[in-house]
């Protein structure tokens, strides 16, 4: 019997076609860089979106961002959800140590990071514009 409720254990997630999505944030995570929504997904997807991107990162000890941010034309908003992981701004270092430590970054300002520990952090970053992977890799981790 079909009671309505979706098992989201699937890697690549469930439907669509209707306009509704499930699937593992770990899981579709590992599948796209850690990006789960925006403006890289497929339209008609229903993780596209021009307005926001949303990716979970999980990030083991000592990986750090390949390179600085610099120009950045969104807002960002990042949340620990496990983990030690360091935001670093010009002239400012934020720790993020405590589950549900979060900090927030507008346009114009430049960023890089580093996890302390094995951590998994959500950002959400609005809008969604193409242009900030860094070339021909992704991130790295330190020696």
């Amino acid at each position: 019997m079909d009671d309505g409720v979706d098992d989201a254990k699937g890697v690549g997630g469930v439907g669509g076609a209707d306009g509704v999505y499930v699937g593992n944030a770990g899981k579709d995570a590992a599948l796209d860089r850690g990006w789960l929504l925006g403006h890289f997904r497929e339209p008609g997807d229903p993780r596209h979106s021009e307005a926001l991107e949303v990716k979970w990162g999980v990030h083991p000890r000592g990986e750090r961002r390949a390179q600085w941010v610099e120009g950045e034309v969104r807002t960002a908003l990042l949340v620990l959800v496990s983990g030690r992981f360091r935001m670093e701004f010009p002239g400012r270092s934020v720790l993020l140590e405590e589950q549900g430590d979060y900090v927030v970054w507008g346009k114009g300002v430049d960023h890089s990071w580093v996890a302390e520990d094995e951590s998994v952090v959500l950002t959400v970053r609005w809008p969604s514009v193409p242009g900030y992977a860094v070339p021909g890799k992704s991130e790295q981790t330190a020696p």
